[in-house]
């Protein structure tokens, strides 16, 4: 047991550690961007929502058509690949980088690799149970997409993506500050207080 936890712990330090590599040119920009998904200054969610919602705004107006949209997300990505690793050293100063900076950037690599290793494991259970149990996966699969499908038709698809992309720029930061933990914990003990209440009544 000891050997594969120490085999699985070298694994995961190598993919980290490609990944580090991979992405050093965007060490600069990805620190930046952390601290601002993890509301290190308490204004950092409410420019994360305004610039949310002036580029969504924006697409509103211009209303691309899909394959413009597609084409314009794609050349601003290579654009990006393509600039960022040049001008981010000048902009921030590579050189300038402290041990705590590179500690977590080495930490938000480790993280980005065993979210990786959950989207695969939920993805590799999901295909397990599609040769387990046939039928509660054809079930669970066509009542999720049914349940999205319906979201869909009731919610304009605009206002439902940026209501998704905001709560995903928000999550890191409402876990980071607790917030996420605290009103679970509330809901957690309302369910206990009614099925209490419950228990009383039949009893």
């Amino acid at each position: 047991m000891a050997e594969g936890d120490n085999k699985s712990a070298n694994l995961l330090a190598q993919e980290t550690s490609q990944l580090e590599e991979q992405l050093q040119g965007w060490g600069e920009v990805i620190l930046a961007g952390d601290q601002f998904l993890r509301w290190e200054k308490p204004w950092y969610p409410a420019a994360l929502v305004v610039a949310t919602t002036i580029l969504f705004t924006l697409i509103y107006y211009l209303d691309p058509s899909v394959l413009t949209g597609l084409s314009c997300s794609v050349m601003i990505l290579c654009l990006a690949d393509y600039l960022v690793p040049t001008l981010a050293p000048r902009v921030f100063g590579s050189n300038k980088w402290t041990t705590e900076q590179q500690q977590r950037f080495h930490e938000i690599c480790g993280n980005l690799v065993k979210t990786q290793r959950r989207v695969l494991g939920w993805w590799k259970r999901l295909f397990a149970l599609k040769e387990e149990k046939p039928k509660m996966y054809f079930l669970s699969v066509i009542s999720s997409l049914v349940a999205v499908a319906w979201i869909g038709q009731q919610v304009h698809n605009l206002f439902l993506t940026y209501l998704i992309v905001s709560f995903l720029l928000l999550l890191p930061g409402l876990n980071q500050h607790g917030i996420i933990t605290k009103y679970a914990g509330m809901v957690k003990r309302e369910i206990n207080k009614l099925l209490k209440q419950k228990e009383k009544k039949n009893e």
